[in-house]
């Protein structure tokens, strides 16, 4: 079933914006980062329709959009990812950088490392309970970036 929504009308105005947002440090498991991400972006409220666009700039690390109200929800994510991709597989090459890194490029590629939302009143078009997570699947992941894209209709 197709629902449509009320037209959007446009001008002429539009706008691009990128940034590169950097996250403070976090444990390993699943972060919600909704907040974070809007409070980098202030031109958010200005665009009637658009996209943004955000891209993680690391390979160990990912993004997703899931639940926003339980924080079991995203206990029990890295809980699964963990024992879908344990540390102690005995064929990964790769352990240069330790234990976790492998499993983390796994866990990264399946989850992805980019996402691109709706944008509609100057407000990212997300689900009553949805909201941007960021996978941190290294045990010390360190700081993590990524460039925010933005761009619609200011009018």
């Amino acid at each position: 079933m197709t629902v449509a929504l009320p037209a959007v009308i446009l001008g002429g105005q539009s706008m691009w914006e990128q940034r590169q947002i950097r996250l403070t440090p976090r444990s390993r498991g699943f972060h919600l980062i909704t907040e974070e991400i809007v409070d980098a972006l202030p031109r958010l409220a200005e665009v009637k329709v658009g996209l943004l666009h955000l891209q993680l700039l690391h390979t160990s690390a990912s993004l997703t959009l899931n639940e926003n109200a339980d924080p079991d929800v995203r206990h029990d994510m890295d809980a699964f990812i963990r024992h879908l991709v344990p540390g102690d597989l005995p064929y990964f090459r790769h352990t240069l950088e330790g234990p976790d890194d492998m499993p983390a490029h796994v866990a990264a590629s399946l989850f992805g490392t980019q996402l691109t939302l709706a944008v509609r009143e100057g407000h990212l078009a997300l689900g009553t309970w949805q909201g941007i997570w960021l996978g941190e699947h290294r045990d010390h992941g360190g700081e993590r970036r990524l460039i925010a894209t933005l761009n619609g209709s200011l009018d």
